[in-house]
């Protein structure tokens, strides 16, 4: 797989080989600076119906057509340049004493609980401690109450780490009181309640261990990104990617439905419900075909809490700006730090997320045709199909979950944010370019990326990288 990056800039992460088409994409971001969009009219209905913000340069997109030399260098994978998978030399080996239970309560998305599923497993490891399958708390956002076994299997995941650290599913019947409610009702002696973030490893043994020692049990809430990413021990660092890219595997379904919509894009057939539910015979017969297709992966992240916490203005007029202000303090309660910037400056920062027509042009720009074949991983779009029209003109074999799989085959993780996005992700892990709209988790925890500078600031738009 390779990986172009998120598209906005902002903070990258860590990473590999940039590609080099700067040249093509600096000349399409000088119509980026004052950009201003409609919202969909199905939201606001006093609104006009959403319209192309840039019909000139949709046209131009729309009628050009990329060189094949131009392709294949586009589609060709990119040098290693030295990066290789870890081996471990030396079989880990668990300590002989444990020294407590640790619990971790995990906020956010599904990808922002899956980095903190790693630094969870990591702290345990520093601590010599016993690791209680981590919690995931019911995001208001997503609204998913899917459980930590609902999405990973937890077989493959205890077994994959039973070297590193002890794990149990549940907590034994003398710490069965140790409970997400129990915490929540008053300050307990046993719950670490300010661990910094990115909290080093000195941070948990000077403490969390003393905790652990008194009570047997230490809860960490909140525990999202409450562990450093540098100054760390190189074994605790590989044990977070073994985390990663080896125990957290999803459920049986969610893979099964994702080799369907692999299978699908590379050898594309009928629409999802003329196929019917047979992706398992499908999958089952799609090793012994050939020619396969090649797919890239969009992670749009255009939805509705992007679009509010990033208080820029989309155009919308003062319908809009009420709404999204009104679910910003709903949500964050006014604590969105870019609320005190005008639009004009959070735009020549570089703080407001692309909306789908920019990134298709941006994409046109980079070389990506009417040939290409999209998969849109998102969540719900802000604005709907309305919104996504300009892109699909661009990309009219552009699918989603819903255009490859059937009603049937989705049965199992509809309306679930957290399933949903696990099968974005597996998608996106086998693509062959993977494309982030904006910084983001999935990202994060998908690839990583180099980092590219421009006049001392990040221009994270042109980074391949691989797993």
């Amino acid at each position: 797989m390779m990986e172009l990056g998120y598209l906005n800039q902002g903070q990258p992460s860590r990473g590999t080989t940039p590609l080099v088409t700067l040249p093509l994409l600096l000349s399409t971001l000088v119509f980026f600076s004052t950009f201003t969009h409609a919202f969909s009219s199905s939201v606001f209905p006093e609104l006009n119906p959403i319209k192309p913000r840039h019909s000139r340069l949709l046209r131009s997109a729309v009628q050009r057509e990329t060189p094949t030399s131009q392709l294949s260098e586009l589609w060709s994978p990119l040098e290693s340049q030295g990066w290789k998978p870890y081996v471990e030399s030396n079989k880990p080996t668990l300590p002989e004493k444990s020294e407590g239970y640790i619990q971790v309560f995990l906020d956010g998305g599904l990808n922002q609980q899956k980095m903190g599923i790693c630094d969870a497993v990591a702290v345990a490891k520093i601590l010599n401690a016993t690791l209680v399958i981590p919690y995931l708390e019911l995001n208001p956002v997503w609204r998913d109450s899917s459980s930590f076994m609902d999405i990973f299997d937890v077989d493959h995941f205890i077994d994959v780490l039973k070297d590193d650290i002890s794990i149990v599913k549940e907590l034994p019947k003398e710490f069965a009181w140790s409970t997400r409610e129990y915490y929540g009702l008053a300050i307990r002696e046993t719950r670490i309640k300010a661990a910094p973030v990115h909290a080093s490893a000195y941070w948990y043994l000077e403490n969390v261990l003393p905790v652990l020692q008194s009570y047997g049990i230490a809860a960490i809430s909140p525990f999202s990104h409450r562990l450093s990413f540098d100054n760390l021990p190189v074994d605790i660092q590989h044990l977070r990617c073994k985390v990663n890219f080896q125990a957290l595997t999803f459920v049986s379904h969610i893979r099964t439905l994702g080799d369907a919509l692999i299978s699908r894009l590379r050898y594309p057939q009928g629409s999802a419900e003329e196929m019917g539910f047979n992706y398992l015979q499908e999958v089952t017969g799609a090793g012994a075909r050939k020619n396969a297709g090649k797919f890239v992966v969009l992670h749009l992240r255009f939805d509705k809490d992007m679009a509010a916490h990033s208080a820029c203005d989309f155009g919308g007029g003062k319908a809009e700006k009420l709404a999204l202000a009104k679910y910003r303090q709903v949500i964050w309660q006014g604590r969105v730090l870019n609320s005190q910037f005008t639009d004009e400056e959070l735009r020549s920062q570089g703080r407001c997320p692309m909306t789908p027509e920019e990134v298709g042009l941006l994409l046109a720009a980079m070389g990506f045709d009417n040939s290409t074949r999209l998969y849109l991983a998102s969540h719900k779009v802000y604005g709907g199909e309305a919104r996504i029209s300009t892109l699909r003109e661009l990309f009219p074999r552009m699918e989603d979950k819903k255009s490859l799989a059937s009603s049937e085959e989705r049965s199992e993780i509809k309306g679930k944010a957290s399933l949903l996005a696990a099968l974005d992700y597996y998608v996106g892990l086998h693509s062959d370019i993977f494309i982030s709209a904006s910084p983001g988790n999935m990202h994060n925890a998908l690839v990583s990326c180099a980092r590219c500078f421009l006049d001392d600031s990040y221009l994270s738009l042109i980074c391949y990288g691989g797993y």
